[in-house]
């Protein structure tokens, strides 16, 4: 019998105009996908299918997970100048890359998100009965996404 074993993904994100530090360290990625917007059209005495139109591509919500970061994090300030500014000023957009690391942690895999902000940020539920950290999650929107790897 042959027993493998394989390690847990690894995976750094970057976000342009921050410093790379342990604040953008994360312990869940997730969103990372597209999906084409269609629309049905009916085709005039044919009625064994109907047609499928292309109209635009859709983007989920780029979702990060951590543990709760402190306010002096330059992430938290992103955030909160973002989400809590009442549109006071313009908000700022940052490009966003996320690389999956092999074993040594050099990259295998990597995806670009143009002109990301902050769309939510939450605290999941504290509980009590559990000895887990605190999590806060950050969901990012943005404009396009590009495969780099």
């Amino acid at each position: 019998m042959v027993i493998t074993s394989t390690s847990s993904f690894q995976f750094v994100i970057r976000f342009e105009g921050l410093p790379a530090s342990d604040d953008t360290s994360f312990l869940e990625v997730s969103g990372i996908g597209s999906e084409m917007d269609t629309i049905a059209s009916e085709e005039g005495g044919e009625n064994r299918f109907v047609h499928s139109m292309p109209v635009g591509v859709k983007h989920m919500p780029l979702t990060l997970k951590r543990g709760i970061a402190t306010n002096t994090s330059t992430l938290v300030q992103w955030c909160k100048a973002t989400l809590e500014s009442g549109f006071t000023e313009p908000i700022e957009t940052r490009d966003v890359t996320v690389y999956l690391l092999d074993h040594q942690g050099a990259p295998l895999r990597g995806w670009s998100f143009s002109n990301a902000f902050p769309t939510s940020w939450s605290v999941d539920p504290f509980q009590a009965e559990k000895g887990s950290i605190a999590i806060e999650k950050i969901a990012l929107s943005y404009t396009a996404m590009t495969r780099k790897l």
